[in-house]
């Protein structure tokens, strides 16, 4: 257990632990048809031509994959975790921001179609695994948890949930036991585009106008995609009237003038807008509790080792395999399994062993996060704050007991009368104004060394002259064309979904670490044609209706986007 703080002190001085997830997904949704066979492409439908005899665009492509290992791993589960919480009388507080992009899959029908049938597969793959591993009790032992799994998944998310979770996620925030903050449009970085105001002012317009539609209110804190902040960001926001944002912990130790109470206590910026800085340590903390050897290892999977007649329903055309959900594995090198038809150097996963560690590992997370905000409290008049901002996907989707993880640490934490979980709002808004020290943030993103280069380097600086060409274009066509209707409205609507799509941040990431780096250069390069096409086209006063109809149904994000988001302000 972690050191006591004095029983006596009031629960108001009680320091606070924040855990805010960031739920984000580029937009990977192409097509219209409604097959499940299995692209070799990463970018799948959108390329066209023909697989398993079928159209190429009713095919399902590995970024639909993602998206459905991130809504099986991760929100399905963490909805489970907010249930089992509440059935139990435990108190939780969690912050989580969705991204417009996010939202707009999750309650794609075709995209959501394609997930129950992906399900379904699933479920007969676990049938058919529960046969084959007969002859292994152990082995067969975890074919039924997955194959249980799945089949409870589907339930809960056709029936419990009514294949809407954001509105289960809503109903938890009405509640009070979770916020949920805006973001950007489609995840751009921020800082890259403070010379073209009107470009931010569409990310963060489409963005509030995405949280108003599917949470029905206004949002009071702004997640800034990557963390990415620049001073002339404290102007616009506070503009929209968000109340906070949230920074890498640099920001403050180096900002104007530097925070005298560093990470354990959000500043005030002189436009009154308020700065969290996240605990420089959590992330780090997490990543190393990951890598436990008794935690699944996510990297390998049962679609890549039985022989492809038994993954029949998930190779692709020229036999690319895909995940089938089945990871037998832990991530220890201890031998295999004697007789486990899967040989090789790692030893079976034990559900029951990985949740024991989970536990552990919350508690041991929990005591450490105690330890500095006491220390911290020794200097401070004020309840210091620990914010742990995470990756979403980090909690189920790369790590599979994430989920449990959490669950423990507010089970833990309901036992402790040294800390106390609050939402950042709520930190807020318990806090004396007078106490708020006024700095201006330094420069400062999340990534690699924090100052952006993940964003910016050798790799993808070459994406940001055409992308300012196209932007500087599209604030032309808003003011050359302020009150137009028809079918020029629809291109230059189109136009700007083309446009957001060019900033999402996901594409110079990928193309730095060299992940999907020909995905991603596909998707800009296609974003950044189309809006050239629409472009000339309206210069030309002529475009052809079938194209523009073809490219709305593929693009199909932002249906109600208004292009005079990029006007100028007068």
């Amino acid at each position: 257990m972690g050191e006591n703080l004095d029983p006596g002190l009031p629960r108001w001085k009680v320091p606070v632990l924040s855990v805010v997830l960031e739920a984000h997904l580029p937009f990977i949704r192409h097509g219209g048809g409604r097959g499940l066979e299995v692209s070799d492409d990463p970018a799948g439908a959108n390329t066209g031509g023909v697989i398993n005899g079928k159209a190429a665009d009713t095919a399902l492509s590995a970024g639909e994959i993602w998206f459905f290992e991130a809504l099986s791993e991760t929100y399905i589960p963490l909805l489970q975790v907010m249930d089992r919480l509440e059935g139990d009388h435990v108190p939780f507080r969690l912050g989580i921001s969705f991204s417009p992009i996010l939202c707009h899959l999750l309650e794609d029908e075709l995209l959501l179609q394609k997930y129950l049938e992906y399900t379904d597969k699933q479920i007969e793959f676990g049938k058919n695994e529960l046969d084959r591993t007969s002859g292994d009790p152990k082995l067969q032992k975890l074919a039924e948890m997955y194959y249980e799994r799945a089949v409870e998944r589907r339930i809960a998310f056709t029936e419990r949930y009514g294949g809407n979770i954001l509105k289960v996620f809503d109903h938890y925030q009405r509640k009070g036991k979770i916020e949920i903050l805006a973001a950007s449009a489609t995840h751009a970085f921020l800082p890259f585009y403070t010379s073209f105001p009107e470009a931010i002012q569409a990310q963060v317009e489409v963005g509030i106008s995405s949280y108003r539609n599917h949470f029905g209110k206004y949002p009071q804190g702004f997640a800034l995609p990557e963390l990415g902040w620049t001073a002339e960001l404290d102007r616009i926001l506070r503009s929209y009237n968000f109340g906070y944002t949230i920074t890498e912990t640099h920001s403050l130790v180096f900002g104007n003038p530097p925070a005298t109470k560093g990470s354990f206590y959000p500043v005030r910026t002189p436009s009154a807008f308020f700065v969290i800085p996240r605990e420089h340590y959590a992330e780090g903390d997490i990543s190393a509790l990951m890598r436990s050897p008794v935690y699944r290892d996510n990297n390998e999977d049962a679609g890549y080792e039985l022989p492809p007649e038994l993954v029949q329903a998930f190779l692709g055309a020229n036999g690319v395999r895909r995940p089938t959900g089945c990871k037998y594995r832990c991530t220890g090198s201890n031998p295999a399994h004697p007789g486990d038809p899967l040989a090789g150097e790692k030893e079976l996963y034990d559900p029951q062993r990985a949740a024991a560690q989970a536990a552990e590992d919350a508690r041991r997370f929990l005591d450490d996060r105690i330890r500095r905000l006491i220390s911290a409290s020794q200097y401070m008049e004020e309840p210091p704050l620990c914010l742990c901002a995470l990756d979403a996907d980090s909690l189920g989707r790369y790590w599979y007991e994430g989920p449990q993880f959490l669950e423990a640490l507010f089970r833990e934490g309901a036992s402790r009368r040294e800390i106390q979980f609050m939402n950042p709002v709520e930190y807020l808004y318990k806090q004396d104004s007078a106490a708020f020290e006024t700095v201006i943030p330094e420069y400062s993103s999340s990534g690699i060394n924090g100052y952006a280069e993940m964003w910016l380097d050798a790799s993808n600086d070459w994406m940001y002259r055409h992308a300012i060409r196209a932007m500087d274009r599209m604030i032309e066509l808003a003011e050359r064309f302020p009150d137009d209707t028809g079918l020029k409205e629809r291109s230059l609507n189109q136009a700007a979904r083309e446009i957001l799509l060019v900033q999402t941040s996901d594409w110079p990431k990928m193309l730095y670490k060299q992940e999907n780096a020909d995905f991603a250069r596909a998707q800009i390069e296609d974003a950044l044609r189309n809006f050239t096409t629409i472009y000339e086209a309206l210069g030309s006063n002529y475009i052809s209706t079938e194209w523009l109809t073809n490219l709305e149904r593929r693009h199909n994000i932002f249906p109600h986007i208004n292009y005079r988001v990029f006007r100028r302000k007068k």
